[in-house]
């Protein structure tokens, strides 16, 4: 499949390390304003990179993990029994507090929250929707433990990764944001991910990122040099960053990513 990914990637055996050196890097997410923002979740801080300088964007995280921007341009964070959005001018706001131990988020076009619940337990792991008006509810219970959620880019599927269960599961979402007819679309040991404009999946992966296409086919791999976590659109949506424990990487693509915000 090497010549599916030569139309995908700009070197489909390369990977550009942009920054290093820290604890547990992870939920990066492109600013239209041109920098990145990612976790340092061990460290307790959302870092910045920007122009290849990286800076602290915000201390006592609250360990956070996956993270996002809505169509405002407010950052979302998952933290560690919370998710919040940070307003323009600083403020936090709590959009959804209990026993969460939240893994990943992304926000939908009707202004639904998405964010996946990597709990100890089974149990007690799930899928969450944060509706417009504010509700917090389960929407899905078939992962073992949540990791990653993206959405399709006619944001009518949502794909999540089941870390332990070593799946990636999609859904059709309902008019009211609601998921029905989860099944699964690959099996792969996943953590984070995303889908660009074409339908193809990208997959944070053990050592590598994969890419299946929109109906379950693997692609092929990239090798990343460090066990990646997450990766994001950057650029314009163009170029998939990937945050991976020490280190930040960029694959440079030849397709744009899927818009969410």
């Amino acid at each position: 499949m090497r010549g599916e990914l030569e139309k995908l990637m700009a070197s489909p055996a390369a990977s550009e390390k942009v920054a290093g050196g820290f604890r547990f890097a992870q939920g990066p997410v492109f600013s239209r304003r041109g920098y990145l923002l990612f976790s340092d979740s061990d460290a307790g801080r959302i870092m910045k990179w920007e122009e290849g300088k990286v800076s602290v964007f915000r201390e006592n995280s609250i360990g956070s993990s996956g993270l996002t921007f809505d169509h405002q341009g407010r950052l979302i964070a998952c933290e560690r029994g919370r998710v919040t959005r940070t307003e323009k001018d600083g403020k936090i706001i709590v959009l959804a507090v209990g026993p969460y131990a939240p893994n990943d988020v992304v926000y939908a076009i009707d202004g639904s929250i998405y964010f996946s619940e990597a709990a100890s337990t089974p149990a007690s792991s799930a899928i969450y929707q944060i509706t417009r008006q504010g509700a917090v509810r389960i929407v899905s219970r078939n992962c073992e433990l949540p990791g990653g959620v993206a959405l399709a880019p006619n944001q009518q599927k949502l794909y999540a990764s089941d870390m332990q269960g070593r799946k990636i599961w999609v859904y059709e979402i309902a008019g009211d944001g609601t998921l029905r007819g989860g099944h699964v679309f690959a099996e792969v040991q996943a953590k984070g991910l995303k889908t660009d404009e074409m339908g193809n999946v990208w997959i944070a992966a053990n050592q590598h990122i994969a890419v299946f296409d929109a109906h379950g086919q693997r692609l092929g791999e990239t090798p990343i040099p460090e066990d990646p976590s997450n990766c994001a659109w950057g650029d314009g949506f163009r170029n998939l960053y990937v945050t991976a424990k020490s280190s930040v990487y960029r694959i440079e693509t030849k397709v744009n990513g899927t818009r969410t915000y």
